[in-house]
Formats: structure tokens, sequence, C-alpha cells
């Protein structure tokens, strides 16, 4: 798999990954958290990545640009591999 363990783009100002602790629809991004986080991290010490979680909430990523774009992408039922892809499209993506 590959990582998103890479240092991100200036454009990208925030990740914000929002899951449920218990329910199966966030399976793959509770999974992604466990073996990608802490390497994406050591590679982005000071980027700002918000991991929030709440019972009950349908797992989102969500990317904060450059001007206060936003980008997100519903990723329930995803399992880790997938989310690391949705993860990389969005810090890759462009601003319009």
């Amino acid at each position: 798999m590959a990582s998103v363990a890479r240092r991100f783009p200036q454009h990208l100002k925030e990740l914000r990954i929002h899951l449920c602790q218990r329910s199966n629809a966030s399976e793959g991004v509770r999974e992604w958290v466990k073996t990608q986080y802490v390497e994406v991290k050591k590679a982005n010490p000071r980027f700002p990545i918000l991991i929030r979680e709440c019972s009950g909430v349908q797992p989102m990523v969500y990317a904060r640009y450059e001007f206060g774009r936003e980008a997100s992408t519903d990723v329930t039922g995803f399992n880790s591999k997938q989310v690391n892809e949705t993860i990389q499209s969005l810090v890759a993506q462009q601003p319009k």
C-alpha cells in the first residue's frame, strides 16, 4: 500500500477525519489511523491532522485548502487501503 507519508503541499492547510469508535462503517478509517497516522504525522509534524470521533457519525475525510476552500469525501464502508487512496487524492487536489 502506498502511503501518504510525505510532505504535504503548501496549498493544503488542514486534514480532518471524522469516524465512529464502534461502527462497521468506520472500520477502515480506524485501521488507517492505527497503521498510517504516525507515519503521516512524522512526515508533517506541524501540519494539523484532526481526528474526530463521535458515536454514530458518518465517516468522512475533509481537506481544507488555502483561501478557506474545502473538499470532503464520504468513506463509509471503505477499507484502510481505500481510505489511504482517498486521502492521497484529497492531498493532491488543487483548490478551485
